[in-house]
């Protein structure tokens, strides 16, 4: 599998490259050139293999020139030492738990993965990178958990000051040794885009060896693929129809990575986007105009993204074609009294907890099953963060508070350590030579 810029397909790189460099030289994002046709290999994965051993000839497959079978089942092994867990809501209606790896949030998956892949590729060249990356919320923690104490890798996570949780920002900021956290006086929309304009000078990336941890890289990306084709595999025998996963979805990295899944062959009837009120993803595929503007701040904050990067990839799948995507892809818009709606009924009524992200999915999938039915269907809603981790929310609506696991309540008793920096690109430039420039 090779990789070219969503904008330039002329640009040609290969897995290392891509990871590395995380954005394209022209500002575009990499993407797969070739689309495998893997069918016949998760017809035949084992539904009761553990996770990254069923992982493994996945990855082997798509990147063949990259990992051979056993170094692709040393990466997967060193990278996922956790799990996902399925959870029956309803005869038709599954949750999928993604929230069982240190930092209890779906981005464990990937940044796990691009961890072990990292350090397993500078290993073989001696060499050193910093990463750098936008959080607005779960990434950094994810992130930071997964590149901590690596060797041969620092890492800068930028996170919007006082837009993510308190749980959020302890997990992110208390980390320490090779990871530094720069709280950003500004939105998630601006931490983003400081990184896009970084990454965009290429004299400084190179000088520095930057690369990305954000869901626009494929590192990230390609894995989260993963539990898409593990949740098909352990409900195969359930799936006699249609089947559907719904997707809370903030910059688009989990659905594009299940789209991806479903281009390589995965028998997926559709997905479901579930979003807040920034829907501008589901306002285009009901009207076919794409239109951008400043997030809005919402109970389900990891949500909060007015204008996700990773749209460009989906556009790249089905080029371009609105009629093709919205064929595929149905969008769902959830309100905050929604949300916590679901939140306080799913507690009253059945004794558990969800997360404000998750609760949006659930929402969406319900409104799926009532309008298409329920006969020999299944959704699958990726349940993509603990709700420990949203305890003012979950308290709110139930009068409750989820148990805090013990890595969770870690962070907690441990001390911020945040650098103050403005929502300038230039002043990101000015940290990262500062802290780095001197030492490449």
């Amino acid at each position: 599998m090779t990789f070219s810029s969503t904008r330039d397909p002329s640009l040609r790189v290969d897995f290392r490259q891509a990871i590395f460099a995380g954005l394209a030289p022209d500002g575009g994002l990499f993407h797969p050139v070739e689309v495998p046709d893997l069918r016949e290999l998760f017809l035949t994965l084992d539904p009761g293999a553990p996770f990254a051993d069923l992982a493994a000839p996945v990855v082997a497959a798509l990147l063949p020139e990259t990992f051979n079978a056993a170094a692709a089942l040393a990466v997967c092994r060193r990278a996922f030492p956790f799990a996902p867990a399925l959870r029956d809501l309803t005869a038709s209606h599954r949750l999928l738990e993604l929230f069982h790896g240190p930092s209890c949030a779906f981005k464990d998956f990937g940044a796990s993965f691009l961890a072990a892949s990292m350090e397993y590729l500078l290993e073989q060249r001696s060499q050193r990178a910093v990463i750098l990356t936008a959080t607005s919320g779960d990434t950094g923690s994810a992130v930071a958990r997964a590149f901590h104490g690596r060797p041969g890798v620092d890492v800068v996570i930028l996170y919007p000051s006082g837009r993510v949780s308190r749980l959020q920002e302890q997990q992110l900021t208390t980390v320490g040794d090779n990871v530094t956290a720069l709280e950003v006086a500004g939105s998630f929309d601006d931490c983003q885009r400081m990184v896009k304009e970084v990454f965009g000078d290429r004299e400084l990336s190179l000088r520095l060896s930057l690369t990305s941890a954000n869901s626009i890289n494929l590192g990230r990306l390609l894995p989260q693929a993963l539990y898409y084709v593990y949740a098909f595999v352990r409900l195969r025998a359930a799936a006699r129809g249609e089947f559907t996963f719904c997707v809370p979805s903030g910059n688009f990295g989990n659905l594009t990575a299940g789209i991806m899944a479903w281009q390589w062959g995965l028998p997926v009837s559709g997905f479901v986007a579930a979003t807040n009120i920034n829907d501008v993803v589901p306002e285009y595929l009901a009207s076919g105009v794409f239109r951008p503007r400043p997030s809005r701040q919402t109970v389900a904050n990891a949500m909060d993204v007015g204008d996700p990067s990773n749209f460009e990839r989906i556009l790249r799948i089905f080029n371009g074609v609105h009629r093709a995507m919205s064929a595929m892809v149905r969008g769902e818009t959830v309100t905050d009294a929604r949300i916590v709606e679901a939140i306080r009924r799913y507690h009253a009524e059945r004794g558990l907890f969800l997360d404000p992200h998750t609760a949006a999915g659930v929402v969406a999938a319900e409104r799926y099953l009532a309008e298409e039915g329920t006969e020999d269907a299944v959704v699958v809603t990726l349940a993509t963060a603990h709700p420990a981790k949203f305890t003012e929310i979950v308290r709110e609506a139930t009068g409750e508070e989820p148990e805090l696991p013990d890595r969770l309540a870690e962070s907690l008793r441990r001390t911020k350590h945040a650098v103050p920096i403005g929502a300038e690109a230039q002043a990101l430039r000015e940290y990262l030579i500062t802290r780095y420039g001197d030492a490449r």
